[in-house]
C-alpha cells in the first residue's frame, strides 16, 4: 500500500513535466522563426490574421453586435 501512495504523489510531478515538455516541443520551432526579422514580421502578421478571423467568425456565429 505505501507504494501506491508514493505513485499517487509522483503523478502530479510527472503530469507537470510532461505538459511542459509538450509545450516546449510545440513552441520550439516558432521560436526559431522569430530569430530572423523577416520571418518575425510574417509570423506576427499571420498571428494577427488568425486572431482577427477567429474573433470575427465567433461574433458572426454568436450574433454579437460590439
Amino acid at each position: 500500500m505505501p507504494d501506491f501512495w508514493e505513485n499517487v504523489i509522483r503523478f502530479p510531478r510527472f503530469f507537470i513535466s510532461a505538459t511542459l515538455g509538450l509545450v516546449f516541443t510545440i513552441i520550439g520551432p516558432f521560436l526559431n522563426l522569430l530569430r530572423r526579422p523577416q520571418t518575425t514580421i510574417i509570423f506576427i502578421i499571420v498571428l494577427i490574421s488568425i486572431s482577427l478571423f477567429v474573433s470575427l467568425t465567433l461574433k458572426a456565429m454568436l450574433n454579437l453586435d460590439t
